[in-house]
């Protein structure tokens, strides 16, 4: 089986040239095959001569490249990474073409995007790596930051990997090909988990994961990213307006200051990021160790969900998608059934003592939100909302499996 691992890189000054340097290739080649295949198509309006990545590859080596001798400088770079770049390009205008995404857009410097492609160059082969550094093409041994994230040994195997740049720091992710986990021997209760926005996740034994987003810790946080985003706009608005009077001043010291603003508001964005994906790690890594029979979630419509402008920014926040995400790969790994409850069983309206479903919460439509505890009408159980609802979740028989 092939599992992708992701690790931050410890690098030097010189490497972090380099790799910058790969990264504005790769960014160079995408916008290159974009700009030729738009002024082929708008010039005949005939879809045929698009060229695919293969092909455009072949012209840019022996048409391209003879006409315009000033890019030849491109023959330096590792040749996969070239090729991997224009392949990328080719696959989003394919999904574009099938109404699968939006169109391709070119890639931008200040956005960061591009990245450091490299792979092995046979299925004999392998890239060299050990517990705490990983050999580039073209750069050399670079090391991690820290150690023991990707696994070592004879079974183990390194097909390909990216680097990418976030807010000043650098991410290897590697593709490793590798046996399959072992299967767990499921002797654990099964577990029903409510996700919500007052709490996290509510699991029907009781446990209860708090909604870290309310922690003073990252309320700081977004507090410091609010101020600093109002003085980039005032950074911003004082550099139009010098453009407009002076169309060709050079660049300002306030400009490299708006550069600064920007580097400072990525940074503490990557930061905030990184506290949720470690604390749903955790929430994930907690519920497999108890090796349960089957896990049980509710199948949200999270699209749905940011279009109710009054709870949009709370489930953006969340992040329930890429919650359910992992936590499917992970099971999936380990032998460990999912189920997918339908998202328009009502959890909460109904008892799981008893079974009985309470007609007075049928037409309260966004007030049942408000109700955080309710008594039974049938076998008089006091119900806390959210506990009721992971019970519920975890008996009823309305789901799909997830894989």
């Amino acid at each position: 089986m092939q599992i992708t691992y992701k690790v931050e890189l410890k690098l030097n000054n010189s490497q972090k040239r380099q790799i910058d340097s790969y990264i504005g290739v790769s960014r160079w080649v995408y916008n290159k095959f974009l700009e030729i295949n738009n002024k082929n198509y708008q010039k005949t309006h005939d879809s045929k001569l698009y060229m695919n990545a293969y092909t455009f590859s072949t012209w840019f080596n022996n048409q391209y490249l003879k006409d315009n001798p000033s890019d030849l400088w491109i023959k330096e770079y590792y040749a996969k990474h070239v090729k991997q770049a224009m392949i990328d390009a080719d696959t989003n205008m394919k999904a574009f073409f099938k109404h699968k995404r939006g169109k391709p857009k070119f890639r931008s410097l200040r956005k960061r995007q591009g990245s450091y492609y490299f792979c092995a160059n046979g299925k004999h082969q392998h890239v060299r790596y050990d517990n705490c550094q990983i050999k580039l093409p073209k750069i050399g041994f670079v090391r991690y930051k820290e150690q023991g994230y990707i696994p070592v040994g004879d079974d183990f195997r390194v097909v390909s990997g990216r680097i990418k740049e976030r807010a000043g720091r650098y991410y290897l992710t590697a593709l490793v090909e590798q046996p399959d986990f072992s299967k767990l021997d499921l002797t654990g209760e099964a577990i029903g988990i409510d996700l919500g926005v007052k709490d996290f996740a509510i699991l029907n034994n009781g446990i209860v994961y708090k909604n870290l987003n309310k922690s003073i810790r990252l309320k700081k946080l977004r507090k410091r990213v609010r101020r600093l985003q109002r003085k980039e706009s005032r950074q911003y608005q004082d550099y139009k307006q010098r453009l407009k009077e002076n169309k060709y001043e050079r660049r300002a010291t306030t400009d490299f200051n708006l550069s600064d603003t920007q580097d400072k508001i990525l940074k503490l964005n990557g930061r905030i990021t990184n506290i949720l994906n470690d604390y749903q790690d955790k929430i994930i890594a907690n519920v497999v160790r108890t090796k349960p029979q089957y896990i049980a979630i509710e199948n949200l419509n999270v699209s749905g969900m940011i279009k109710n402008h009054h709870l949009a920014k709370q489930v953006q926040q969340q992040k329930l998608y890429r919650f359910r995400i992992k936590l499917v790969n992970k099971c999936q790994w380990l032998g460990i059934p999912v189920h997918l409850v339908d998202r328009f069983y009502p959890s909460s309206k109904i008892c799981s003592k008893c079974g009985f479903y309470n007609e007075k919460f049928r037409n309260m439509g966004k007030k049942f939100l408000r109700v955080r505890k309710w008594i039974c009408p049938n076998c008089g159980s006091i119900l806390d909302r959210d506990i009721n609802a992971s019970e519920n979740i975890c008996i009823t028989s309305k789901f799909k499996l997830a894989y």
